[in-house]
């Protein structure tokens, strides 16, 4: 299996990755007619969420923001493929942080912070881009692969200007840390929870959702100040990295106040320009438990 993946990596991935932009970009027109017109890639699932996200649009404007979503998907996909061989030179042309200054007055006062956001626009260049920009050390939780030699290639990627990569199954670990530098801890808040029972429960996208509970009990636990970065796209290839908003006293807040306003941050984002985000995630498969008590 090494031996295929590596054939695959190497073989594919990397002389794809070396394709300047504009041949790229063909390749994802391409990949737009195949994926929505030809084999319909989950399309019943993007349709769905969709459809459900926006009842009050006509069947013709949720199709067109399926349409949308794919051309923007099919460019996320090449773009990501891109990370394996970009160089500085280009993240920094590419993605910039357009206000570091939000974020820095916490690492003048000494302070750790967690940086949450969504699967909006390209979270790979995003990680690519976000320990240059900032003053803390960022380190990203993530869920490691089942493929050994993938999660390798993904962490070297994605890591490889900066980026701390982190096992989910290390995140107390990584919050304990003493000797460490003063990090951003990057949390993704939009992920479907394995357990909707020890799951926050609101309304999100007109739907009852099952929301990660993990960035707000982190910031309580830990006085962590959480900060919502959102991702903007310039246009094909090009990002700013946004902080637009911040709880800086955690502990202060009300149960549910924290998960609550970034996912209103990240559903604001979604509602103005929806086919920047992964329609294709199946973010609705738990349903509320009858049984659950749920705080307020």
């Amino acid at each position: 299996m090494r031996f295929l993946n590596s054939l695959f990596y190497y073989g594919i991935l990397i002389p794809i990755s070396h394709l300047p932009y504009p041949l790229l970009y063909t390749l994802s027109d391409g990949l737009y007619f195949i994926m929505f017109k030809v084999i319909g890639y989950r399309r019943t699932v993007v349709l769905q969420n969709i459809a459900n996200s926006f009842p009050d649009k006509s069947k013709q404007e949720q199709l067109q923001i399926a349409s949308d979503f794919y051309r923007h998907f099919c460019d996320l996909i090449v773009e990501s493929l891109k990370v394996f061989s970009i160089s500085k030179k280009e993240v920094d042309q590419r993605v910039k942080v357009i206000n570091p200054e939000f974020i820095d007055r916490f690492y003048h006062k000494g302070q750790n912070v967690i940086m949450a956001g969504g699967h909006f626009n390209n979270w790979e260049l995003f990680a690519m881009a976000i320990d240059g920009g900032i003053k803390h050390k960022a380190v990203a939780l993530y869920k490691p692969l089942t493929s050994i030699f993938f999660d390798q290639k993904m962490r070297d990627s994605r890591g490889k200007y900066g980026l701390e990569m982190v096992s989910i199954k290390k995140t107390e670990e990584e919050f304990k840390r003493k000797d460490a530098p003063l990090r951003a801890i990057i949390f993704g808040v939009d992920q479907s929870p394995g357990n909707p029972k020890s799951s926050y429960w609101a309304t999100f996208l007109n739907q009852d959702t099952a929301m990660l509970f993990g960035t707000e009990k982190y910031a309580k636990e830990y006085n962590f100040p959480v900060l919502y970065a959102r991702i903007n796209k310039v246009k094909r290839g090009h990002y700013t990295i946004e902080f637009v908003d911040a709880i800086e006293e955690p502990t202060q807040t009300a149960y549910g106040e924290i998960t609550k306003r970034v996912n209103r941050l990240l559903e604001k984002d979604i509602i103005q320009q929806p086919e920047y985000w992964l329609w294709t995630h199946k973010r609705w498969k738990h349903t509320r438990p009858v049984d659950l008590v749920q705080e307020s």
